[in-house]
């Protein structure tokens, strides 16, 4: 309408498009109300989008999905994104408006160029780069791209050292792993399995870009993904200033040619090296294999169903008299039970139901009350992935199928013909009061499906959101809304996080945490906490940093004294003799204690006193010669490898003496050791 966009409906299902011809950075959208009117929005969401299809929900770094809007239709409310988004299409979508007037939008969005050469990979395709010298002073060792991909599994980047070692990006299962295989050159054998460094990301198999970079610092390398950075050490001599080949969309190995990448990749540096640029000219030190350079994506339009009261209506047009049926979609889910479809039988026959139960695939048949039929398939299927489900009904015999293995089907051949009366419901039904010929005992599906099909033709389901076929409520068609909200897992101290669809759950068990987050110690912080609680003397489990990241350690507390002792264990309590033996290291004893070294220097550094006790019991064994000369004996101490110690128990640090030195009272006053007086008692 005149001022401003105005839908002739004011419901959440209405939303505003726009196309900005190409993929751009967007980093800001202004909204105003509809000119001289009471039409103004008051929250709305927003979404990007690159092709018109699979729409992404922006949330602010707090995982709030909504923005506020206007109060009045004349001011301007400008919202600047925290993360700029890079796409073609945005959508607006109202959430609340003015409820005296109706929805009434202006809109502006804020924009800068964005640079995107891009590469599209097959399953089949590859990119090999053999870098030339690169001048170390002033370079970063540094490789960054971003990838979209539909497919779970599949090499991202394989880097191969001049030294041998192998350094690869793979995606298992949604989630990047970093993974270093170090070649051992002392023998022509296989290579030795590569080591998994770390993991980041989850779920980015969902054809959203997602940005990669790798960064390398002396040994350390960070992984980032999009905003979550791993950083990890590495022992091995390994630099990414040092690669002699990087191969892109596959590995070497040609046993791993089935998980190869498929997808598209855009902006893939190396070093401050455009090398998707240099596979556009040809460069002579870039082989490519069936890479083209545009992103083709296949359209697979997704629906989520985010609450308790989403369902969506299908209707059945086979005649009920055929054959058989079939139904066919793919589904995935955090939750371990939900309904996924129901139908009635022809002819009051009974009610069908598909639906999750303790994350396994469960089908039952009822008829006035009373199981006909059960069967029961696949299992773990609540982990975030695709999983996909068929249900075939031909010439008596039914078949119930989970990601088309043989250990994910279950058959039966009921006395009854199983087909669809009318329509068929996916992920809940109507209110009870609204629909009588839908039922819903084993509670709502929450989660995402596509590639639905009814007797193996599919469902348009951009025909449904037009309200052109079917009936839906509550839905989100054309996205997939799943986050995981265990990655990166706010479980602290090793504590194991689990999620539904809308909440994560930390498991604190044996961890020595409790809380919501694992975050609050369950011991004390000292063994003065256990005495005022009235413990007596024993071994407790001590928390010295409470909260924070140090583990609790298992010490003796001595509360035998007016002052409580905490004693810390090490590997030699017992009694070693010493022999003499020829060479400069006459003797050498180690003592490890049982707490870590920084378990130990925060105990030393709340202790009001702390000491070391080691007995020395000599005969004619000197220990130390004058204090000005060279001593014969030295212990090591201290963080780390430790320091070179020359004092004995009872002095102090650096006096080169015994306790008797120190106070005066050695049996030949010239010296300052007992052991150095050359006496047989």
């Amino acid at each position: 309408g005149a001022g401003g966009w105005s839908p002739l409906s004011s419901d959440r299902y209405q939303w505003l498009e726009v196309d900005l011809g190409e993929r751009t950075k967007i980093t800001a959208v202004a909204t105003q109300g509809r000119y001289g009117s009471s039409d103004w929005l008051t929250s709305y969401q927003l979404m990007f989008s690159d092709t018109g299809h699979n729409w992404k929900q922006y949330r602010q770094e707090d995982s709030i999905g909504s923005f506020p809007g206007n109060s009045n239709a004349d001011s301007v409310v400008q919202y600047k994104l925290q993360q700029p988004a890079v796409a073609r299409f945005l959508r607006l979508i109202p959430l609340d408006w003015n409820p005296a007037g109706r929805i009434g939008l202006r809109l502006e969005a804020y924009r800068c160029p964005y640079t995107s050469d891009v590469m599209s990979f097959d399953g089949g395709s590859s990119l090999t780069y053999r870098p030339g010298p690169v001048p170390r002073q002033g370079s970063k060792q540094v490789i960054s791209l971003k990838f979209k991909t539909l497919r779970n599994s599949g090499t991202l980047l394989h880097a191969e050292g001049r030294e041998g070692s192998v350094l690869s990006l793979q995606l298992e299962r949604g989630k990047l792993q970093l993974l270093l295989r170090q070649v051992n050159v002392k023998c022509t054998s296989s290579s030795s399995e590569p080591r998994r460094l770390t993991s980041v990301g989850s779920l980015l198999d969902d054809q959203h870009w997602h940005l990669v970079v790798l960064r390398q610092r002396n040994s350390q390398l960070n992984l980032t993904v999009d905003r979550h950075t791993e950083t990890v050490q590495t022992d091995e001599e390994f630099s990414l200033w040092d690669v002699k080949l990087l191969m892109v969309g596959a590995s070497q190995n040609p046993d791993a040619a089935r998980k190869n990448f498929q997808g598209c990749l855009e902006n893939l540096m190396y070093n401050g090296v455009n090398v998707t640029e240099l596979a556009k000219n040809n460069d002579q030190q870039i082989f490519t294999g069936n890479v083209t350079f545009s992103c083709a994506e296949p359209v697979h339009v997704a629906v989520t169903f985010p609450g308790p009261h989403s369902f969506l209506r299908l209707p059945w047009t086979m005649p009920s008299a055929s054959s058989g049926m079939s139904v066919g979609f793919q589904f995935r889910t955090w939750n371990e039970a939900g309904l996924l479809l129901t139908f009635d039988l022809p002819r009051q026959g009974g009610e069908v139901w598909l639906y999750l139960a303790e994350a396994r695939l469960r089908l039952q048949i009822q008829r006035g009350g009373r199981a006909l039929l059960e069967l029961s398939a696949g299992s773990g299927l609540n982990d975030g992935q695709w999983h996909s489900v068929d249900l075939t009904s031909r010439r008596g015999r039914l078949t119930v199928s989970v990601d088309k293995q043989e250990t994910g089907v279950a058959h039966a051949s009921p006395s009854f013909p199983v087909l669809v009366s009318n329509q068929i419901f996916f992920g809940g039904c109507p209110a009870e009061d609204y629909n009588q010929e839908c039922k819903k005992p084993h509670g709502t599906f929450q989660g995402c499906m596509r590639l639905l099909a009814l007797d193996n033709q599919p469902v348009d389901l951009i025909m449904v959101q037009q309200r052109l076929l079917g009936n839906y409520s509550q839905l989100q068609i054309d996205m997939c809304g799943i986050i995981d909200r265990c990655s990166p897992s706010h479980c602290e101290h090793g504590g194991l996080c689990s999620q539904t669809w809308t909440v994560f759950h930390c498991n604190c068990s044996d961890s020595g945490y409790s809380g919501a987050t694992c975050h609050s110690s369950a011991y004390e912080q000292s063994c003065e906490a256990y005495k005022h609680s009235g413990n007596t003397s024993g071994y407790f489990y001590i928390d010295v940093d409470g909260s924070g990241p140090i583990k609790p350690q298992l010490v003796y507390c001595n509360m035998t004294d007016e002052n409580t002792w905490m004693v810390l264990q090490h590997n030699n309590t017992e009694l070693t003799k010493v022999r003499p033996s020829p060479g400069e290291i006459q003797h050498l004893v180690q003592f490890d204690y049982m707490s870590e070294e920084e378990q130990l220097a925060a105990i030393i550094h709340q202790s009001e006193h702390c000491q070391q006790e080691l007995s020395y019991q000599c005969r004619k064994s000197r220990l130390l010669n004058t204090q000005e000369g060279s001593p014969f004996s030295w212990w090591l101490g201290g963080p780390g490898t430790g320091l070179v110690q020359t004092y004995w128990g009872g002095a102090h640090p650096g006096s080169q003496q015994c306790a008797c030195g120190l106070q005066g009272d050695c049996v030949d006053p010239q010296l300052y050791c007992n052991c150095d007086a050359d006496r047989m008692e």
